[in-house]
């Protein structure tokens, strides 16, 4: 006999909560004792779950350094779908990154732009490949927003799809480059509406 809908749903709720605790013990461990000085056993026990628990929902702490990029880009996924049909490719894609972006740099993408001394290199390492490994999806997404009889549409959709990623990273790369240098406190949230700025301008210079 199948589940009860309020069965599934509160067992959803249960994961999410779990999920959400992991990751705060995280943050509150890393930050007392550095990362390197916690390990996944006092993660666990700080959420009070097992270490084999741990590991049903992150492959490994250095994953909890990371933004649930599942959660972000089935956002953009989404906020991309509820844009118009007949909404210019480009303007589409960074609108839906805009509303992505909005209730994500407050929490989890603070990570990417203030990572823990010494991990720097291996967030940026990891949300590269991750950004990378989503462009493939976003491509595809793109593709069907544009006229089935366009010339070298994949081609036209990739590179939107490319550039849009491309000016998110180069806005982590930014903030990041800032707080190294003591001009950035908290996160601008100027930066990806004016990076999108800038591509477009770029799009008009060489028309």
């Amino acid at each position: 006999m199948p589940p009860e809908p309020e069965e599934t749903g509160l067992r959803a709720r249960k994961k999410e909560q779990t999920r959400r605790t992991l990751r705060e013990c995280g943050a509150r461990l890393f930050a007392a004792n550095g990362f390197a000085g916690t390990t996944i056993a006092d993660i666990a026990a700080c959420a009070n779950v097992s270490e084999r628990t741990f590991f049903r929902y992150f492959d490994s702490k250095e994953a909890l350094l990371l933004p649930d990029t599942v959660e972000l880009f089935t956002f953009i996924e989404e906020a991309l779908a509820r844009r118009p049909a007949d909404e210019e490719p480009m303007r589409a894609v960074c609108e839906a990154l805009l509303a992505a972006a909005e209730p994500f740099t407050s929490s989890s993408l603070s990570a990417l732009t203030h990572p823990l001394e010494g991990t720097e290199g291996l967030v940026t390492a990891r949300v590269v490949q991750a950004f990378t490994d989503f462009e493939e999806r976003l491509t595809l997404l793109v593709r069907r927003r544009l006229p089935a009889t366009e010339p070298d549409a994949d081609l036209h959709a990739a590179v939107i799809a490319c550039a849009a990623l491309s000016a998110a990273r180069a806005v982590l790369r930014t903030q990041r480059g800032r707080r190294a240098a003591g001009t950035a406190v908290t996160a601008d949230v100027r930066l990806l509406p004016l990076a999108f700025d800038f591509l477009a301008r770029i799009g008009t210079s060489t028309s």
